[in-house]
Protein backbone atom coordinates (compact mmCIF):
# COMPACT_ATOMS: atom_id res chain seq x y z
CA UNK A 1 0.00 0.00 0.00
CA UNK A 2 2.82 2.35 0.82
CA UNK A 3 4.40 1.55 -2.52
CA UNK A 4 1.18 2.44 -4.35
CA UNK A 5 0.92 5.80 -2.58
CA UNK A 6 4.57 6.48 -3.41
CA UNK A 7 3.98 5.58 -7.04
CA UNK A 8 1.01 7.96 -7.20
CA UNK A 9 3.11 10.72 -5.77
CA UNK A 10 5.62 10.23 -8.57
CA UNK A 11 3.06 9.97 -11.36
CA UNK A 12 0.77 12.72 -10.13
CA UNK A 13 2.78 15.17 -8.03
CA UNK A 14 -0.02 17.67 -7.65
CA UNK A 15 -3.02 15.59 -6.71
CA UNK A 16 -5.77 16.22 -4.17
CA UNK A 17 -5.54 14.34 -0.90
CA UNK A 18 -8.88 12.60 -1.48
CA UNK A 19 -7.47 10.93 -4.57
CA UNK A 20 -4.97 9.08 -2.41
CA UNK A 21 -7.74 8.01 -0.06
CA UNK A 22 -9.90 6.74 -2.91
CA UNK A 23 -7.01 4.87 -4.45
CA UNK A 24 -6.07 3.29 -1.16
CA UNK A 25 -9.69 2.32 -0.47
CA UNK A 26 -10.16 0.73 -3.90
CA UNK A 27 -6.94 -1.22 -3.68
CA UNK A 28 -7.76 -2.37 -0.14
CA UNK A 29 -11.19 -3.57 -1.27
CA UNK A 30 -9.71 -5.38 -4.26
CA UNK A 31 -7.25 -7.20 -2.02
CA UNK A 32 -9.39 -7.92 1.02
CA UNK A 33 -12.72 -8.84 -0.63
CA UNK A 34 -11.52 -12.20 -2.04
CA UNK A 35 -9.92 -13.00 1.30
CA UNK A 36 -13.07 -12.10 3.22
CA UNK A 37 -15.21 -14.06 0.80
CA UNK A 38 -12.99 -17.11 1.16
CA UNK A 39 -13.04 -16.74 4.97
CA UNK A 40 -16.83 -16.46 4.95
CA UNK A 41 -17.16 -19.62 2.86
CA UNK A 42 -14.79 -21.46 5.16
CA UNK A 43 -16.75 -20.38 8.24
CA UNK A 44 -19.99 -21.51 6.60
CA UNK A 45 -18.44 -24.86 5.71
CA UNK A 46 -17.31 -25.28 9.32
CA UNK A 47 -20.78 -24.39 10.63
CA UNK A 48 -22.37 -26.90 8.22
CA UNK A 49 -19.90 -29.55 9.33
CA UNK A 50 -20.69 -28.86 12.99
CA UNK A 51 -24.41 -29.18 12.27
CA UNK A 52 -23.83 -32.49 10.48
CA UNK A 53 -21.70 -33.79 13.35
CA UNK A 54 -24.32 -32.78 15.92
CA UNK A 55 -27.03 -34.43 13.86
CA UNK A 56 -24.97 -37.63 13.55
CA UNK A 57 -24.25 -37.57 17.28
CA UNK A 58 -27.93 -37.30 18.25
CA UNK A 59 -29.56 -39.47 15.55
CA UNK A 60 -29.55 -43.15 14.73
CA UNK A 61 -27.40 -43.63 11.60
CA UNK A 62 -29.71 -46.24 10.07
CA UNK A 63 -33.24 -44.82 10.36
CA UNK A 64 -32.32 -41.17 11.13
CA UNK A 65 -34.47 -40.86 14.24
CA UNK A 66 -33.22 -39.70 17.63
CA UNK A 67 -30.91 -42.01 19.52
CA UNK A 68 -32.29 -43.53 22.70
CA UNK A 69 -30.12 -41.42 25.03
CA UNK A 70 -30.95 -38.19 23.20
CA UNK A 71 -34.63 -39.16 23.19
CA UNK A 72 -34.55 -39.68 26.97
CA UNK A 73 -32.92 -36.30 27.56
CA UNK A 74 -35.31 -34.52 25.20
CA UNK A 75 -38.43 -36.11 26.69
CA UNK A 76 -37.48 -35.23 30.26
CA UNK A 77 -36.54 -31.69 29.19
CA UNK A 78 -39.90 -31.16 27.44
CA UNK A 79 -41.85 -32.55 30.41
CA UNK A 80 -39.98 -30.35 32.89
CA UNK A 81 -40.41 -27.29 30.66
CA UNK A 82 -44.12 -27.88 30.30
CA UNK A 83 -44.60 -28.29 34.04
CA UNK A 84 -43.33 -24.79 34.75
CA UNK A 85 -45.14 -23.28 31.76
CA UNK A 86 -48.41 -21.42 32.23
CA UNK A 87 -49.53 -21.97 28.63
CA UNK A 88 -48.62 -25.62 27.93
CA UNK A 89 -50.16 -28.75 29.37
CA UNK A 90 -47.64 -30.99 31.17
CA UNK A 91 -49.56 -34.13 30.26
CA UNK A 92 -48.76 -36.34 27.30
CA UNK A 93 -48.23 -39.93 26.20
CA UNK A 94 -45.19 -42.14 25.84
CA UNK A 95 -45.81 -44.63 23.05
CA UNK A 96 -43.72 -47.55 21.78
CA UNK A 97 -44.06 -49.28 18.42
CA UNK A 98 -42.61 -52.76 18.09
CA UNK A 99 -42.18 -54.77 14.90
CA UNK A 100 -43.65 -58.10 15.96
CA UNK A 101 -41.74 -60.38 13.59
CA UNK A 102 -38.54 -58.33 13.29
CA UNK A 103 -36.14 -61.03 14.53
CA UNK A 104 -37.65 -63.62 12.21
CA UNK A 105 -37.32 -61.23 9.26
CA UNK A 106 -33.70 -60.52 10.17
CA UNK A 107 -32.84 -64.20 10.37
CA UNK A 108 -34.58 -65.04 7.09
CA UNK A 109 -33.56 -62.09 4.92
CA UNK A 110 -30.53 -60.66 6.70
CA UNK A 111 -29.92 -57.74 9.08
CA UNK A 112 -29.51 -55.19 6.28
CA UNK A 113 -33.00 -55.81 5.00
CA UNK A 114 -34.36 -55.75 8.57
CA UNK A 115 -32.85 -52.27 8.95
CA UNK A 116 -34.43 -51.24 5.64
CA UNK A 117 -37.77 -52.44 6.99
CA UNK A 118 -37.35 -50.35 10.13
CA UNK A 119 -36.51 -47.33 7.97
CA UNK A 120 -39.86 -47.77 6.24
CA UNK A 121 -41.68 -48.12 9.57
CA UNK A 122 -39.94 -44.97 10.85
CA UNK A 123 -41.08 -43.01 7.78
CA UNK A 124 -44.65 -44.18 8.36
CA UNK A 125 -44.45 -43.13 12.01
CA UNK A 126 -43.05 -39.70 11.15
CA UNK A 127 -45.81 -39.12 8.61
CA UNK A 128 -48.45 -40.15 11.18
CA UNK A 129 -47.49 -37.80 14.04
CA UNK A 130 -47.20 -34.06 14.48
CA UNK A 131 -44.13 -32.02 13.67
CA UNK A 132 -43.25 -31.40 17.32
CA UNK A 133 -43.61 -35.04 18.45
CA UNK A 134 -40.38 -36.90 19.22
CA UNK A 135 -39.47 -40.20 17.54
CA UNK A 136 -36.50 -42.40 18.42
CA UNK A 137 -35.09 -45.87 18.00
CA UNK A 138 -35.15 -47.53 21.41
CA UNK A 139 -34.10 -51.05 20.38
CA UNK A 140 -33.40 -53.04 17.23
CA UNK A 141 -37.13 -53.67 16.73
CA UNK A 142 -38.68 -50.80 18.67
CA UNK A 143 -39.44 -47.12 18.15
CA UNK A 144 -40.39 -44.68 20.87
CA UNK A 145 -42.76 -41.73 20.37
CA UNK A 146 -43.38 -38.91 22.83
CA UNK A 147 -46.68 -37.11 22.23
CA UNK A 148 -47.04 -34.00 24.39
CA UNK A 149 -50.55 -32.65 25.10
CA UNK A 150 -52.20 -35.63 23.41
CA UNK A 151 -55.66 -36.95 24.25
CA UNK A 152 -56.58 -40.61 24.54
CA UNK A 153 -58.64 -40.39 21.36
CA UNK A 154 -55.74 -38.89 19.43
CA UNK A 155 -53.38 -41.66 20.58
CA UNK A 156 -55.82 -44.34 19.46
CA UNK A 157 -56.21 -42.61 16.09
CA UNK A 158 -52.42 -42.37 15.67
CA UNK A 159 -51.95 -46.07 16.45
CA UNK A 160 -54.67 -47.14 14.05
CA UNK A 161 -53.26 -44.82 11.37
CA UNK A 162 -49.78 -46.33 11.71
CA UNK A 163 -51.18 -49.87 11.80
CA UNK A 164 -53.28 -49.23 8.67
CA UNK A 165 -50.37 -47.69 6.75
CA UNK A 166 -48.09 -50.60 7.64
CA UNK A 167 -50.80 -53.01 6.51
CA UNK A 168 -51.29 -51.11 3.23
CA UNK A 169 -47.55 -50.95 2.49
CA UNK A 170 -46.03 -53.66 0.32
CA UNK A 171 -42.76 -54.86 1.84
CA UNK A 172 -40.51 -56.76 -0.56
CA UNK A 173 -37.48 -58.77 0.55
CA UNK A 174 -35.02 -61.19 -1.05
CA UNK A 175 -35.88 -62.34 -4.58
CA UNK A 176 -38.88 -59.99 -4.73
CA UNK A 177 -40.85 -61.90 -2.10
CA UNK A 178 -43.61 -59.99 -0.36
CA UNK A 179 -43.67 -60.45 3.39
CA UNK A 180 -46.16 -59.70 6.13
CA UNK A 181 -45.19 -57.14 8.78
CA UNK A 182 -46.98 -56.70 12.10
CA UNK A 183 -46.64 -53.86 14.61
CA UNK A 184 -47.52 -53.78 18.30
CA UNK A 185 -48.23 -50.71 20.40
CA UNK A 186 -47.93 -49.84 24.05
CA UNK A 187 -48.40 -46.53 25.79
CA UNK A 188 -48.64 -44.75 29.10
CA UNK A 189 -49.79 -41.31 30.14
CA UNK A 190 -47.14 -38.98 31.51
CA UNK A 191 -49.30 -37.71 34.38
CA UNK A 192 -47.10 -37.00 37.39
CA UNK A 193 -44.33 -39.24 36.10
CA UNK A 194 -41.29 -37.61 34.51
CA UNK A 195 -38.60 -40.32 34.78
CA UNK A 196 -37.93 -41.59 31.28
CA UNK A 197 -37.10 -45.16 32.29
CA UNK A 198 -40.34 -45.50 34.23
CA UNK A 199 -42.36 -44.21 31.27
CA UNK A 200 -40.62 -46.62 28.89
CA UNK A 201 -41.14 -49.55 31.23
CA UNK A 202 -44.86 -48.81 31.54
CA UNK A 203 -45.24 -48.40 27.75
CA UNK A 204 -43.39 -51.65 27.07
CA UNK A 205 -45.57 -53.48 29.60
CA UNK A 206 -48.61 -52.26 27.67
CA UNK A 207 -47.02 -53.41 24.39
CA UNK A 208 -46.44 -56.89 25.82
CA UNK A 209 -50.03 -56.99 27.02
CA UNK A 210 -51.29 -56.03 23.55
CA UNK A 211 -49.11 -58.71 21.99
CA UNK A 212 -50.65 -61.26 24.35
CA UNK A 213 -54.30 -60.18 24.36
CA UNK A 214 -54.72 -58.18 21.14
CA UNK A 215 -55.07 -54.50 20.25
CA UNK A 216 -58.36 -54.00 22.13
CA UNK A 217 -56.47 -54.07 25.43
CA UNK A 218 -54.44 -51.07 24.31
CA UNK A 219 -57.64 -49.06 23.87
CA UNK A 220 -58.85 -50.19 27.27
CA UNK A 221 -55.65 -49.00 28.93
CA UNK A 222 -56.42 -45.49 27.67
CA UNK A 223 -60.19 -45.55 28.26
Amino acid sequence: MTGVVFLLSLLVPERPFWAELVAVALISAAITFPLQFALHRRKKALRDLQIELQHALHHDPVIVTLRADEFATSVEHVIDRRRVSTTESPDGVMLVVRVGNFDEIGRRYGPEWADTLLQSIARIVHSSVRHGDLVARLASDELGIYLPSTTTENVSDICERIRARVYETTFIAGQERQISVTVRFGGTRVGDQSAFQALCQAANSAALAEEKDGPLLFRELFS
